[in-house]
């Protein structure tokens, strides 16, 4: 069955293909069926692959499918070739199965839309893309999928490219990543230099041979392609405007593919980090916590549905950045899978109230939806509880996993991590109950009667399906790595030869982990009574700072720098490229050619010319040996 492999990405490639030639002429909704058949088709296979990679014993989990011959030059040789591996095909289950239920939500949510067809063209070209990163042998075919990921988020965010901030959003989008594309190649090239290969499995076996520092250079610059593609500071400015896209492609970029690959590439790359300076490892860590404390403060403020979540995403991607520089990749990994489920889920509930409310996008003109939109509210309600913490929901046990490695991690400041993950984990349940309660609960604060009169209505079971099946696996997820023994952990079992020996252990005894999971569970009931409070019963005052709102005008200040010095600098800049460096080339050039002319006259072409020159010679070398004889 692992020789199945190369379906995974195979079958959504081939829908991809098909509905490039005959996507107009299929039409809705067969075009959307068609790319739904092909994601799903995908999901089938990774389970196969699963359930024979799970057959193998544990030393020989690790199969590199060669597929053909990419490139060789000289000592430089790449396959196109997958890993087949317990990380890879982890990564492969929830993109291709999340992905699919989105497929299947988007044919419901796109009903109508002109460029029905395109948009599963790309969606499929997404899939293809994330897929092909995740099970690449090599950091190179790595890259490819990472920028094919890149383009499709470029397409998806633009979708509705008519409207300028759409457009703008997704170019915003394509810049902020190309930055971390640049420390992506440089790393590359640091590992091909010092090992002479930038396979995974020559990695692994040849990472303890790489001197310290060069190994904290790569790291680093790692370290900053993450950073980029998984929206952490101080690349995160893209993000929030990625909103501008359909709902769907929110919740697949946001939630279970693209902003979880800069966290995946380090996790593959453990061996590095494990060799790296600890001051490397604790600055990912710390990238994090700031990066996770900063959105979640400007998610409390936000009024746009979408906005709040999509801060909600970069403060949780943080929580990973955490976990991963203080060694705990299975609690990273454990967190991804949970807040795939919920966040998707809760994207999906979003899209679903947009479009129930007649595409209206701001809080303050909903409330009171509960009983209108049942569905919908009964699912985005569970995925609150989860994103929130609350026990028994997936969430809890995930984050909590994180809280306790910080709380005993022996690195740079790892109490202190604990509790900015703490805090971070009260801003978050105090937003998603405001969130809740500002669109479910409440008066109705929308037009029902007049020229603008809105009347809410449950989305169709194209959507809703989706909506249930997430909420079941948020509610359920957490059984992947329960902390009640060793025999509870069955994601850290299932990931061990991924992670070669590299995942961090706490000392933490039993009475304390109880105790700090008491803390947590403290800490979001007592978040989710005060947003209770203020905006439900509406004791207390609102507590939306502006400048949180502005989340910390970060963007606004990137926006006054580059649009002010910035902009001189690059202008100074593109002068001294024309007229220095340029101008330096075009006067050679120009030297070169009247030297060319003022010597013309010696090439006449006349034989009587050329004889008297050679005469004129003999002369001169004649007269120059009676000149050293006489002197």
């Amino acid at each position: 069955m692992l020789e199945l492999a190369w379906l995974i990405p195979g079958l959504p490639l081939l829908g991809f293909l098909i509905l490039v030639v005959f996507g107009r002429r299929i039409g809705e909704p067969f075009a959307g069926w068609l790319a739904t058949a092909a994601s799903f088709s995908s999901f089938i296979a990774t389970v196969l692959v699963f359930f024979a990679l799970k057959g193998l014993p544990v030393e020989e989990r690790f199969h590199i499918q060669k597929i053909f011959d990419w490139i060789s030059a000289g000592s430089f040789d790449v396959d196109a070739a997958l890993l087949i591996d317990p990380l890879s095909i982890t990564m492969c289950l929830f993109i291709t199965g999340v992905g699919s239920l989105i497929h299947l939500y988007s044919i419901g949510y796109m009903h109508g839309d002109k460029n029905f067809s395109k948009f599963f063209v790309y969606l499929n070209l997404f899939i293809t893309s994330m897929l092909l990163l995740v099970l690449a042998d090599n950091l190179l075919l790595t890259f490819l999928g990472w920028e094919g990921v890149g383009a499709c988020s470029y397409l998806l965010i633009s979708f509705w490219f008519e409207d300028e901030s759409n457009a703008s959003a997704g170019k915003k989008a394509f810049v902020t990543n190309r930055i971390g594309d640049f420390g992506f190649m440089i790393a590359m090239f640091l590992v091909f230099g010092a090992i002479g290969s930038i396979n995974y499995d020559d990695i692994a076996a040849n990472a303890g041979s790489i001197s310290g520092t060069t190994t904290t250079a790569i790291v680093l610059l790692f370290l900053l392609a993450a950073t980029g593609k998984s929206a952490q500071l101080p690349l995160f400015v893209w993000l929030p405007d990625a909103m501008a896209g359909p709902t769907p492609v929110s919740a697949l970029i946001h939630a279970a593919t693209m902003v979880t690959s800069g966290v995946f590439l380090l996790i593959r790359l453990n061996p590095l980090l494990a060799g790296a300076d600890l001051w490397a490892t604790g600055l990912i860590s710390w990238v994090g916590a700031i990066t996770a404390l900063v959105a979640a403060t400007a998610a409390v403020s936000q009024n746009d549905i979408k906005k709040v979540l999509a801060y909600s995403t970069v403060s949780q991607l943080g929580y990973l950045f955490m976990a991963v520089g203080v060694g705990a990749y299975v609690a990273a990994i454990f967190h991804m899978i949970t807040h795939a489920f919920f966040k998707a889920l809760l994207f999906l509930g979003s899209g679903s109230v947009i479009h129930g409310m007649g595409d209206e996008q701001d809080m303050r003109k909903m409330g009171g939806l509960k009983k209108l939109m049942p569905i919908t509210s009964m699912t985005f309600i569970i995925g609150w509880l989860a994103i929130a913490g609350v026990p028994p929901f997936s969430g809890f046990w995930s984050k909590d996993e994180i809280l306790l490695y910080l709380w005993g991690s022996e690195g740079i400041g790892g109490k202190y991590l604990w509790i900015i993950g703490l805090a971070t984990a009260l801003l978050t349940a105090f937003y998603m109950t405001r969130q809740v309660l500002m669109t479910f609960y409440g008066k109705q604060n929308f037009e029902s009667e007049g020229p603008n009169a809105i009347t809410p209505h449950e989305s169709p079971r194209l959507m809703t399906i989706p909506l249930v099946v997430l909420a079941c696996l948020a509610v359920v997820a957490g059984i992947l790595n329960l902390p009640f023994g060793k025999d509870w952990h069955f994601l850290g079992h299932w990931l061990e030869p991924s992670l070669f020996g590299n995942e961090a252990h706490v000392d933490v005894s039993a009475s304390t982990t109880f105790i700090l999971a008491l803390v947590a569970i403290g800490v979001g009931l007592t978040a989710i009574a005060a947003a209770g409070m203020i905006y439900y019963k509406k004791k207390y005052a609102k507590i939306e700072p502006q400048f949180f709102a502005d989340a910390w005008r970060i963007d606004s200040t990137y926006a006054s720098f580059f649009g002010g010095p910035g902009r001189m600098f690059f202008k100074g800049l593109a002068w001294f490229d024309n007229n220095v460096v340029d101008g330096f080339v075009k006067a050679t050039a120009a030297t070169t050619l009247s030297l060319g002319q003022g010597l013309k006259f010696m090439q006449s072409g006349l034989v009587r010319n050329h004889a008297l020159g050679i005469v004129l010679g003999t002369l001169a070398v004649s007269g120059w040996f009676i000149w050293r004889l006489f002197t």
